[in-house]
């Protein structure tokens, strides 16, 4: 790798051996991609996949108290991932003593070095972290150094900033370094399609599932995808953005996509179109028949395939405050349809703590709460991996969720039946 004067002479320990330990792990990063040259962080922010405090990582823990106590702390402030835990979710006595005893012990004390490295604040715990309510909005260009495959694909595609699919800890090693190896989507190279998606549906596809076939088919190559403006509109409105929001995780969790690009919407295909498709891109076709082959092929994990759902999740990843608000009003009608008053099956709202400090301000929080609905700033997917929670028949529309832990995916329209109607 060839590397500038300065950043040489940070690896030579010119700043501390902790700094060159730092930057040998980023340049041995990029060496292995392949990367010829490091370049800048230019965001404002970062964002760490790191939030919770469990119990086994003591290695983690041991790292950053080392990179504290150097002095080595983070070039920007930064958002993490949700919290793991909230006293508002339900959760029974011995799901409780694994939580606080045996999985997320030291939650407080890792949140005390979070915000020695950096943490932008108290509440900047969301995998949503680009929200306008959160501050962590990169802008077009912007080069990062973030983990979270959501957040990554989002900040790529909706934003068009550049950032690579990083792991866990080398999100904040490029953030103290000041730089990371440029190779994958930080290029113009690596941001062209190789895919060409034509979505032919009948009707709007739901987020969810056509982002989960789109990333099963191309794993980690670049979509252009053609046709979803009919439905989206050329304009990233909030009910685009939060389309694409929960689009892009399907397709970064259930295939390893890192950036798509939207024929007339999304910021790089409205200035570059089809010269973002690279030669000889492979063709797939979405219609009805497609999505619903995709459905019925998911894996149903349940001891009891038949069970009646003790728990609904909604927002992996989180919701946002149009969701909140939209949700509102299509629980309260399901429930008056059906002529009930509260929600038949316990359910969880998720939203970026930030998020839900607005949606209280707005009359809708309480028609929700009336609903018997919980708001809550958890991680589902940190719930879920308590092996007694992970037992328990769990319904959600994110097919994120569904691919991490053991909950079963509905579409949207069946999850407000369920929770407002009531059967398996």
């Amino acid at each position: 790798m060839i590397l500038t004067p300065e950043q040489q002479a940070i690896l030579n320990g010119e700043k501390g051996e902790t700094l060159a330990r730092v930057m040998e792990t980023v340049v041995r990063y990029g060496e292995l991609f392949g990367a010829e040259t490091l370049v800048p962080v230019t965001g404002k922010h970062n964002h760490l996949v790191t939030s919770f405090g469990l119990k086994m990582m003591t290695p983690v823990f041991d790292l950053m108290q080392q990179l504290i106590d150097a002095g080595a702390l983070s070039g920007q402030t930064f958002s993490v991932d949700p919290r793991p835990l909230d006293k508002n979710v339900p959760a029974n006595f011995l799901q409780k003593l694994i939580f606080n005893n045996f999985m997320y012990s030291k939650q407080e004390s890792y949140e005390e070095q979070l915000k020695q490295l950096g943490l932008m604040s108290d509440d900047a715990f969301t995998c949503t972290c680009y929200m306008d309510e959160v501050g962590n909005k990169p802008q077009k260009g912007d080069i990062l150094s973030w983990a979270e495959s959501s957040a990554v694909v989002y900040a790529n595609s909706v934003l068009g900033a550049r950032c690579n699919r990083n792991s866990g800890i080398i999100d904040i090693m490029g953030s103290i370094a000041g730089y990371v190896p440029c190779f994958g989507l930080l290029t113009d190279e690596g941001r062209k399609a190789t895919w060409i998606v034509e979505i032919k549906t009948t009707k709007k596809p739901e987020a969810q599932l056509l982002g989960s076939a789109i990333g099963m088919k191309v794993m980690e190559d670049v979509p252009y995808i053609k046709g979803l403006d009919r439905w989206l509109g050329t304009d990233l409105n909030d009910a685009a953005c939060t389309y694409l929001k929960d689009f892009g995780a399907a397709t970064a969790s259930n295939g390893a996509v890192g950036l798509y690009h939207i024929d007339k919407l999304t910021p790089e295909a409205k200035e570059l179109g089809e010269a973002l498709i690279a030669e000889d891109a492979q063709v797939y076709v979405i219609d009805d028949a497609e999505l619903e082959r995709v459905y019925r092929n998911y894996p149903v994990i349940w001891k009891n395939p038949d069970a009646t759902p003790k728990l609904c999740f909604m927002g992996c990843p989180h919701m946002s405050l149009e969701q909140l608000k939209n949700w509102t009003d299509k629980v309260e009608n399901a429930l008056r349809e059906a002529g009930n008053k509260k929600v038949l099956i316990p359910t969880v709202f998720t939203a970026a703590p930030n998020v839900l400090d607005a949606f209280e301000k707005t009359p809708y929080a309480a028609r929700l709460k009336a609903t018997g609905v919980i708001t809550s700033y958890i991680c589902p997917l940190m719930y879920m991996n308590n092996p007694l929670c992970g037992k328990m028949p769990v319904i959600t529309s994110s097919n994120k969720l569904r691919t991490y832990t053991s909950a079963r995916y509905y579409t949207d329209d069946e999850i407000l039946v369920k929770i407002t109607k009531g059967g398996n």
